[in-house]
């Protein structure tokens, strides 16, 4: 078999079954050899942002890797975005970039650029050199990208080793196991934080799947520590019957509020918390000044074990009852945030997955998404924005079973809003609420903050989008997806329901 066919065979041999592609000249090896083995399903993103944020929601879900198959270095840089984002998610991604044949690189053609240089910055690189290596090379991209803890691999292949006869077997591959607990690192942190006055457990990674929300909630009801959740997961389990954590605020002075008086900060998961950017006169580092600050699990480690063997260590109760508010009921009258929140977190399915980047919107749901029935929320881990609507894309595939939200603020959507027509050709169960404000909210909120109280006509132009107006429902409708647009409360419950009554896609825009 030649080395393109060898590297899908690979891939499917440890387990993995899908590819995202958007591929062109530089590929078509590997085009062909999805046809020539079996077992890979090959998904066509308009756009490589949409295949790059779908093998991060595909990723996010399965905890395996989807492959993208992306054209030379303009490709990727299109799809640079989203890897970030899963970069800093920890989603397991392997990446194949075609690069010219070995031989033409020397002619310096019009897409010939420097590609590793753009790939290094969002986690593991190799050059391939020749067909003889393409089976070891794919085996260790996949072992790299599953960590622990994840991380984006990305496997630069000229055309000329896809097309020549592959030299040697695919390799085998382990799946890694977590490392073990450290129990000196746990005694050595019960001893610390026993009786202390303030003690935070900032709760993240896979630290926020139902056991580690669990057995840190052990801490919490046995009055041990309080728990905060990092800002922004990448998976966290919620709904009736689990236990609901504050998040630590987004702005630096709320978050610093939130940790005032804080002794010792225990990191399970998270990383140490900073601001998201530099203001003047602020601060970088979240930690209060005086606390000490404890790592009891990295990402990647077993973080609800930990938790639990520290909760052994302080005595705590073994199953503290779980007291869970009631189930929001729909709100009724004009469409705000608040009552789409609501409405939303009263109408969503059991077992569904949100995929929140509805930025400012958001806030106002979060209240309610505690009491809803349970369910995954998949959030935005990078800042950067259109990530919401590949992400559904890619969960949707994963976990065909289950229905799949996604929450979106109308600009950030705008960034990838092809990822409609990859919905309406796969025909994914997917409901899209766009939270269509008309507006960048979140930089109207910074420039007050930054004391521009009354901007000028080109600040206010640059956070506008009314001049002209978006149809979202005209956009969906133009990629496949029907479309509905809505302005009360009562409006939008019923299209909701009607959406998650019918299979495929829809959209709906909720005016606020």
């Amino acid at each position: 078999m030649n080395g393109a066919e060898m590297m899908i065979r690979t891939a499917t041999q440890a387990g993995v079954e899908v590819c995202f592609a958007n591929p062109g000249t530089t590929e078509m090896p590997l085009v062909a050899a999805l046809d020539a083995t079996t077992g890979m399903r090959a998904v066509l993103g308009v756009f490589e942002g949409v295949c790059t944020g779908a093998a991060d929601g595909y990723g996010r879900m399965t905890g395996r890797p989807a492959l993208t198959l992306l054209h030379l270095g303009p490709g990727f840089a299109n799809g640079i975005a989203n890897l970030h984002n899963a970069r800093r998610a920890r989603t397991p991604v392997v990446n194949l970039i075609g690069d010219q044949a070995s031989w033409h690189l020397a002619a310096d053609a019009p897409l010939t650029s420097d590609i590793a240089s753009l790939a290094r910055p969002v986690g593991w690189v190799h050059e391939v050199k020749g067909a003889h290596e393409v089976g070891d090379a794919t085996a260790k991209a996949i072992a790299a990208s599953m960590g622990p803890p994840g991380q984006v691999a990305t496997l630069i292949v000229p055309a000329d080793a896809q097309w020549n006869e592959a030299q040697a077997p695919p390799a085998v591959m382990d799946r890694p196991e977590l490392p073990a607990l450290d129990e000196g690192r746990i005694g050595n942190l019960a001893e610390a934080i026993r009786g202390a006055d303030r003690v935070v457990v900032l709760l993240g990674a896979n630290g926020l799947c139902e056991a580690g929300l669990r057995a840190a909630y052990r801490l919490a009801a046995s009055g041990c520590a309080e728990v905060m959740i990092e800002t922004f997961s990448a998976r966290i389990e919620r709904g009736s019957g689990l236990p609901d954590f504050p998040r630590l605020p987004y702005f630096p002075e709320q978050a610093s509020e939130a940790l005032a008086g804080t002794t010792h900060l225990v990191l399970a998961g998270a990383l140490s918390p900073v601001a998201f950017f530099g203001y003047p006169d602020g601060e970088s580092r979240l930690c209060p000044a005086g606390a000490n600050e404890h790592c009891l699990a990295l990402p990647g480690e077993d973080i609800a074990g930990n938790l639990d063997a520290l909760a052994d260590r302080l005595g705590a109760d073994a199953h503290p009852e779980l007291a869970n508010a009631p189930r929001p009921e729909p709100a009724e009258g004009p469409l705000n945030p608040a009552s789409l929140g609501r409405t939303l977190a009263a109408l969503q399915p059991e077992g569904a997955i949100l995929v929140d980047e509805a930025a400012t919107t958001g806030t106002a749901y979060a209240p309610f998404a505690g009491a809803a029935l349970p369910h995954t929320t998949l959030g935005l881990t990078g800042g950067a924005i259109g990530q919401g609507l590949p992400c559904a894309t890619g969960a949707a595939i994963a976990c065909p079973d289950r229905p799949v939200i996604a929450f979106q603020a109308d600009g950030s959507g705008l960034y990838t809003l092809q990822a409609l027509w990859t919905q309406a050709r796969e025909q994914l169960d997917v409901t899209t609420v766009i939270c269509a404000n008309r507006s960048y909210r979140i930089l109207q909120v910074e420039l007050a903050r930054a004391g521009i109280a009354e901007p000028g006509p080109k600040a206010q132009s640059l956070t506008d989008l009314r001049n002209p107006e978006i149809s979202w429902t005209h956009a969906a409708q133009a990629f496949g997806v029907p479309g509905t647009r809505v302005e009360t409360a009562e409006a939008f419950a019923d299209a909701f329901r009607h959406a998650q009554s019918e299979p495929g896609p829809h959209l709906i825009e909720a005016l606020l």
